[in-house]
């Protein structure tokens, strides 16, 4: 049964009624006075007085029912008028309960909508935007933005509690329970929206382009198809920037600038700069052909700002070994291409230059601290053996930082450790280090350009001599503000690269014969026994280092494995599947293998003498970590896969760590991956 509400009069209309009776009382006081004057007036004061309430009260009941039934009608009509009004509203608005549902919804959201008065549904149906989770905010009003047919309008929804309005009206008591409706209005804001989108699109961006490879393609040319080839390959950058609605100029013989807005650059993006693969198409009667690499900047306020950004894209797509576009937009980063092998430089003065300028750095320090990656390889402490021993002949303070021994290069440390000639102190582990290095040191990163690959990450932050040596492509997290940067992905391994810098270091630095037998084989391992990534340089670094006292043979024999590692390798390529028909995938167990990380990846390299492995990839579980292993030949570019895994590395020497995994999942999202990169062609 319905509980009967019992209607009030309050606030002014109260008071109109009230003033009478009030007035009324002034009299009686008034009549006591006269009483104590003057008896009969009294008498007639209070007679006056009786009458006047007799009357006022008469008045009150009798005439009461029909002034409230006045303002009732008067209410009505005003609240229809209200109606009336919200209902031809030109702003398209909505009466909705508390769980969504549409209660009334005005022409003009009619209108818009396409619906009719009937409709009652939850308003997911007409604005999918409008989830539970906006109509539970416990604030009283907020705002969303939803799409309407081509329409943008940002809707506010305000909260309304049906007890203050019953309660501020005075006429009803509301009770208890904290009713509440919901109020929905959309604004229009297509036009603000689009002008907005037009002024972000019209943001400008700068980019550079360089022919990467120039000199080496037209070294062994004439001057005719010398000509022709740099006019074609012109002629082609020149079309396509322009097609996209860029202006082109020409700095050099093989740079360009490009200027366009970001509308502009995210045409390109989403061409996947189709360029780089247009010039490739361009060569010679000598099978050479150009390579671009393009560095573009967008997101600052003008053009200084994004040429800055453009500069850091093009080092760092050099820095990558070039075929590729970097795009810089404010602290994002994306890459595009990469899938052509780094080429190798045949000048030599970029080392000796790099040489140079690292003896200067050295010598103004009073000690020097050599690091490698964290899982330290032979690569890895090959070359910071070679940087020990040139800052040895320098007569400075040298360590080399090595925070976990594992099996593949504990022979070496213990071979360095057994001999009298080496300083005790010459190898040392992270805590001392840290206790060492301060801002009079100088710091060598060797074989890792990533600050989170180092071996141990905060020694970056306590020196500013800060010297880089890497072969790896660049990533994203590249170590910033090192004093000497020397990255080389055209490199076969860091050892190649610190043996090539001795030579030009001064004529006093002479390797010792274990010291350039570690260097070799770091040569050896990264190169797969000269078989992938070598070149002209790599044979003659290993040429230097054979002179210096490195012997193949010892080499070998320190390389050897054990029998527990060569089945388990063995097991590995045995369990092999392919995916995708050319992707070879295989799982290691870690159980009983001293260094799972190594096995995996020779197993790796071993995949991919199958006929028809374009790439290989192995999977190790080890320090509650997957390890990804990935390796290829020349078809397919690991690294970029490997990156989207939050990996890294070369062209075809790639690896990624996946935490809170299984292998199982792992295998699953790296197969994810290829399959996404396939379908949109970037591998």
């Amino acid at each position: 049964m319905k509980e009967k509400r019992k209607v009030k009069v309050s606030g002014n209309l109260r008071l109109h009624w009230q003033w009478n009776i009030l007035l009324a009382f002034s009299l009686i006081i008034l009549t006591a006075a006269m009483f104590l004057i003057d008896t009969k007036a009294g008498v007639v004061a209070l007679v006056f007085s009786i009458v006047y309430l007799l009357i006022v009260m008469v008045i009150y009941m009798s005439m009461r029912p029909g002034i409230l039934q006045e303002l009732v009608r008067f209410a009505s009509r005003y609240g229809q008028v209200q109606t009336e009004v919200m209902k031809e509203l030109e702003i398209p608005t909505a009466l909705l309960e508390p769980d969504g549902r549409v209660l009334w919804l005005n022409d003009a959201m009619l209108e818009m909508t396409g619906r009719k008065d009937n409709f009652h549904r939850g308003i997911q149906a007409l604005f999918p935007e409008i989830t539970d989770e906006v109509l539970a905010v416990t604030a009283e009003d907020n705002s969303v933005t939803i799409h309407s047919g081509e329409k943008i309008c940002r809707a506010r929804i305000q909260r309304i509690s049906l007890s203050e309005v019953i309660d501020d009206t005075g006429l009803l008591d509301s009770g208890e329970g904290g009713q509440h409706v919901l109020v929905l209005c959309l604004y229009d804001e297509t036009e603000l929206k689009m002008t907005q989108q037009e002024l972000y699109d019209r943001t400008p961006a700068v980019s550079l382009v360089y022919i990467d490879n120039y000199d080496e393609a037209v070294e062994r040319l004439d001057e005719v198809h010398e000509s022709m080839m740099t006019v074609l390959a012109e002629r082609r950058i020149n079309k396509y920037f322009t097609s996209m609605g860029a202006l082109v100029r020409k700095l050099e013989k093989d740079k360009f600038l490009v200027l366009c807005d970001r509308k502009a650059l995210y045409a390109m993006v989403e061409d996947r700069f189709s360029i780089l693969e247009g010039v490739k198409n361009i060569n010679a009667d000598n099978d050479q052909s150009f390579t671009l690499s393009i560095g573009s900047g967008v997101g600052e306020s003008g053009y200084i700002g994004n040429a800055d950004l453009a500069r850091a894209s093009i080092e760092m797509a050099l820095g990558r070994g070039g075929d590729q576009a970097v795009v810089r937009d404010g602290e994002k980063i994306r890459c595009y291409g990469g899938k052509s092998q780094a080429s190798e430089r045949s000048t030599r003065v970029k080392a000796r230059v790099k040489a140079q300028a690292m003896r200067e750095i050295i010598d103004a320090a009073e000690r020097v601290v050599v690091m490698g990656h964290a899982r330290t390889d032979l690569d890895s402490l090959g070359a910071c053996v070679g940087i020990y021993r040139a800052v040895v002949t320098m007569h400075k303070e040298a360590h080399i930082v090595v925070g976990e021994a594992n099996e593949g290069i504990r022979l070496w440390l213990d071979r360095f450790k057994e001999m009298r000639d080496y300083d005790p102190g010459m190898i040392i582990d992270r805590e001392k280090a840290i206790a060492l290095v301060d801002r009079n040191t100088a710091l060598v990163v060797v074989d890792t350009n990533r600050s989170s690959m180092v071996d141990c990450e905060e020694l970056l932050s306590q020196t500013g001599n800060l010297i880089l040596l890497d072969h790896h492509r660049q990533a994203k997290d590249t170590i910033r503000d090192a004093s000497l940067s020397y990255i080389e992905p055209g490199a076969s391994s860091s050892c190649e690269m610190v043996a090539e810098i001795l030579q030009y270091f001064g004529e006093d630095v002479t390797l010792r014969p274990v010291e350039a037998d570690c260097m070799y084989a770091g040569i050896l391992i990264d190169t797969q026994s000269f078989a992938a990534k070598t070149g002209a340089r790599t044979f003659d670094a290993a040429a230097y280092l054979r002179r210096a006292g490195a012997d193949p043979v010892r080499v070998r024999k320190a390389l050897r494995e054990s029998m527990e590692s060569y089945k388990a390798r063995a097991e590995v390529v045995r369990h092999a599947q392919y995916f995708m028909d050319y992707y070879a995938f295989s799982t290691l167990p870690s159980e009983k293998v001293p260094s799972p990380t190594v096995v995996a990846a020779q197993a790796a390299n071993e995949l991919l003498n199958i006929k028809g492995v374009k790439a290989s990839f192995v999977f190790t579980e080890y320090e509650e970590k997957i390890f990804i292993s990935a390796r290829s030949i020349d078809e397919v570019n690991v690294q970029i896969i490997m990156e989207r895994l939050g990996g890294g590395g070369h062209i075809n020497i790639a690896g990624a760590q996946l935490e809170g995994v299984t292998i199982d999942e792992a295998i699953e999202k790296l197969k994810r991956v290829l399959e996404k990169m396939t379908e949109k062609g970037e591998i």
